[in-house]
């Protein structure tokens, strides 16, 4: 970023001029991103639905990427800015590491995307908003921390989850019932189907499992050992699970009453 400032500033995401246009500028934009904590890392994941105004834009598109080897973003917001800033990010931590020859810490990487959100202010004032979710495991602290955005770059720790996009609404007041401090991996990776089903269930933008089109969410676990994406064998038997499950219980599981 340093070095396109420098001499061609007009390459970066927030300086570019925008034509005038007359009335809302549409463009596909991704929906629901959610992550959950658990004793051994985090769990990120995302639906696969695009939208653009009351049309579906793309119904697999792609919204959680690997920032490095620890670390992984979940976009939301104008996709195409999105899917650019997250290249741009993974680059910049490729090149800090390349220089130091160690990699940044998670409090700087987390940092660091607050400062390329702020740079699309311009962008996100003409309704081009980027706003993602950032999670990685803390080598220092041995543990999965959350981070979420506004569009001004404004940046919070989130504890236990988070969601972002349209359909977060939903999928919070899904995690925050299923949520427990004990939750294993393959708890906290039905859980976040569970949520984004919820998101789906009542979210017009947000799109739940495909069974027909063998489309289903991308889910990703960050642990110690680094960054993992499940196989689409693995998402699918997962969301096939969470669906046979709601066969019977259509608005999902309950919360255990004290």
């Amino acid at each position: 970023m340093d070095f396109l400032a420098e001499h061609q500033p007009e390459l970066l995401p927030g300086n570019r001029q925008l034509p005038p246009v007359q009335g809302v500028l549409e463009a596909p934009h991704g929906t629901t991103i959610v992550a959950v904590t658990f004793p051994g890392g985090v769990v990120l994941a995302g639906d696969r639905r695009a939208t653009m105004g009351n049309v579906i834009a793309q119904r697999d598109i792609e919204k959680v990427f690997p920032a490095d080897e620890y670390s992984a973003v979940g976009i939301a917001g104008t996709a195409g800015l999105a899917v650019e800033m997250v290249k741009l990010f993974q680059l910049e931590l490729e090149h800090f590491e390349k220089v130091e020859g160690a990699q940044l810490s998670l409090e700087g990487k987390a940092n660091r995307l607050s400062t390329m959100i702020r740079s699309n202010l311009g962008m996100a004032m003409q309704g081009l908003a980027v706003v993602p979710l950032f999670a990685g495991y803390d080598l220092d602290r041995e543990k999965g921390r959350i981070f979420s955005y506004d569009v001004t770059g404004g940046r919070s720790e989130e504890h236990n989850f988070a969601a972002t996009g349209s359909g977060s609404v939903f999928a919070r007041g899904a995690m925050k019932k299923l949520f427990r401090d004990d939750l294993t991996e393959e708890q906290a990776t039905t859980l976040v189907v569970q949520a984004l089903y919820d998101a789906a269930d009542d979210d017009s933008a947000t799109g739940g499992p495909d069974v027909a089109r063998r489309i289903y969410p991308i889910i990703t676990v960050i642990t110690e050992d680094g960054f993992r994406r499940l196989t689409e064998q693995e998402a699918s038997e997962l969301s096939r699970s969470v669906l046979q499950r709601r066969l019977e219980e259509p608005d999902g599981p309950k919360a255990a009453l004290l």
